[in-house]
């Protein structure tokens, strides 16, 4: 096992600091990653942070995670949380542990994103406490 982290963030989080701010905030997924390393440097942790708008190459970097031996993954699939078998599928195929993170809070918001394939699978989840949300999943995954 590696110190290092995997950060996993599913489709349209590129957009994040453009998309629906009043939900997302203003912060950008570059500013969360600077944050996220800053937190892991004293921590003794690596951080390896991807965002993708397909499906496929969550699954696969979850998979690599599990072969590098990293230390968990923290993973933000954004809308495919709601839907994705192959992402759950992937999550209880591999021992590393997944901590599920959402900026907004879904159970708070339409009822089609009540339901997280992601959390059904995943070791814990965090959510609505904004892009802070990262670091928390990171307190909490340098901990396992």
């Amino acid at each position: 096992m590696t110190d290092t982290i995997y950060v996993l963030n599913g489709p349209n989080l590129n957009l994040l600091g453009v998309r629906e701010p009043d939900i997302y905030g203003a912060e950008t997924l570059d500013d969360i990653a600077s944050r996220l390393e800053d937190r892991a440097k004293p921590l003794g942790i690596e951080i390896d942070m991807r965002q993708s708008n397909h499906e496929g190459h969550l699954c696969d970097w979850m998979q690599e995670a599990q072969t590098e031996g990293a230390k968990a993954i923290i993973l933000n699939a954004g809308a495919l949380t709601h839907t994705s078998l192959a992402i759950y599928d992937t999550i209880k195929g591999i021992k590393t542990p997944v901590i599920e993170v959402h900026i907004s809070n879904p159970a708070a918001r339409e009822a089609y994103r009540h339901k997280s394939y992601v959390g059904m699978a995943a070791l814990g989840s965090i959510a609505g406490f904004g892009a802070y949300g990262y670091e928390l999943a990171l307190d909490a995954a340098s901990k396992l």
